[in-house]
C-alpha cells in the first residue's frame, strides 16, 4: 500500500487515535469549520479521495478508516455498527468538534446516525448517501457468508479475490479502472484481510438500525439524502423512505449510479455537500 503515511493514490492516513488499544488512521486537510467524512462497507476513507480535495477548500476535511477497515486495527473482536458510534464519538472528541458538518456513506450513515441519536452527538448538516438505516438488509453474498463464515475466510485467495472484485464491482455503474479496483481489494486481502472481510460480515445485524429507526424523527438537523438510482445494494424506495422520515429530508437521486456515488458522481456528491453548506451559511 506504498509508503506508511500515504498510499498510491496520494491519499495521507498518517495520523494515528487509539481506541480501546487499536490504532484508527486519520487524515486533515483544508481550513475553516469542520466537516466529517464517514465511508461504509467494504470500503475506506478512499471512497473520499476524489471529493475530499474540493471540500477542503472551504471546510477542514476530516476522515478516517473504521475500526477493521481500511488501514485501520482489524482486531479479531467487535467491529459491528455497536462499536463504530462510539469509536465516531471517540474522534469527535479526540479532533474537539462539537458540531460539525458530516457526510456519510452505506454504513457510514447508519454510524453518524447512531453517534446522533444515541450518544447525543450534534451536527451542523447531515448528508447521508445511499445510507444503511432501515431494515432489512445485507446482500445475497452478505447473508451467504454471515452464516459461514470460517468456510468464506477459509477459501484459497484467488477464490477470495474473485469474490470481492464481483462484490465490489456491484457497487458502481461505471466499471472501475484496475488501479481502481485494486485500492478497494487491497485491505482485504493476505491471510488478515480475508479474515476481516468476512468477520465484518458476520457481525452485520438490523439490530443496528432497529435501535434507531424508530427514533429517525428526532433528528435534530438539516439532512439531506443523496442516492444513486441504480443501486443494487438498497433499494431506492428505501431513501425515499428515509427523507419522508426524518424532520425537513430532502431527497436527491443520482442517474447512472448504483450504491458507490462517489466513484459513479463524485460531482454529485461535491455539488449536493457545497449546496447543503451555503444553504446554512446563509442563514447562520
Amino acid at each position: 500500500m506504498g509508503s506508511e503515511s500515504t498510499d498510491p493514490a496520494g491519499w495521507d492516513l498518517s495520523r494515528r487515535f487509539d481506541f480501546h488499544g487499536h490504532e484508527i488512521r486519520y487524515g486533515i486537510i483544508g481550513q475553516g469549520k469542520p466537516l466529517v467524512l464517514l465511508h461504509g462497507t467494504p470500503f475506506s476513507s478512499l471512497v473520499w479521495r476524489r471529493i475530499a480535495p474540493w471540500l477542503a477548500r472551504y471546510r477542514q476535511v476530516h476522515y478516517f478508516d473504521l475500526l477493521g477497515y481500511g488501514r485501520s486495527a482489524k482486531p479479531d473482536g467487535d467491529v459491528s455498527l455497536g462499536v463504530q458510534n462510539g469509536l465516531f464519538a471517540a474522534l469527535l472528541d479526540h479532533w474537539q468538534l462539537e458540531r460539525p458538518d458530516v457526510v456519510a456513506h452505506d454504513f457510514g450513515g447508519a454510524t453518524a446516525l447512531r453517534a446522533h441519536l444515541l450518544d447525543r452527538r450534534d451536527y451542523r448538516s447531515l448528508t447521508l448517501i445511499d445510507p444503511v438505516a432501515i431494515g432489512p438488509s445485507g446482500s445475497a453474498l452478505v447473508q451467504a457468508a454471515r452464516d459461514h463464515e470460517a468456510v468464506f475466510a477459509a477459501l484459497p485467495a484467488y477464490i477470495h479475490e474473485a469474490i470481492l472484485r464481483a462484490y465490489v464491482g456491484g457497487a458502481v455503474f461505471h466499471q472501475l479502472r484496475d488501479g481502481e479496483m485494486q485500492l478497494y481489494l487491497d485491505p482485504w486481502l493476505g491471510e488478515v484481510g480475508q479474515r476481516a472481510f468476512y468477520r465484518q460480515i458476520a457481525q452485520m445485524s438490523d439490530r443496528y438500525t432497529d435501535e434507531i429507526e424508530q427514533r429517525l424523527g428526532g433528528v435534530r438537523c438539516p439532512t439531506a439524502i443523496l442516492w444513486g438510482e441504480e443501486d443494487t445494494w438498497i433499494p431506492l424506495e428505501r431513501g425515499r423512505e428515509l427523507a419522508r422520515r426524518i424532520p425537513g429530508g430532502t431527497f436527491t437521486s443520482v442517474a447512472q449510479a448504483r450504491h458507490l456515488v462517489q466513484e459513479d458522481a463524485p460531482e454529485a456528491v461535491v455539488a449536493t455537500v457545497l449546496d447543503v453548506l451555503a444553504r446554512l451559511d446563509a442563514t447562520q
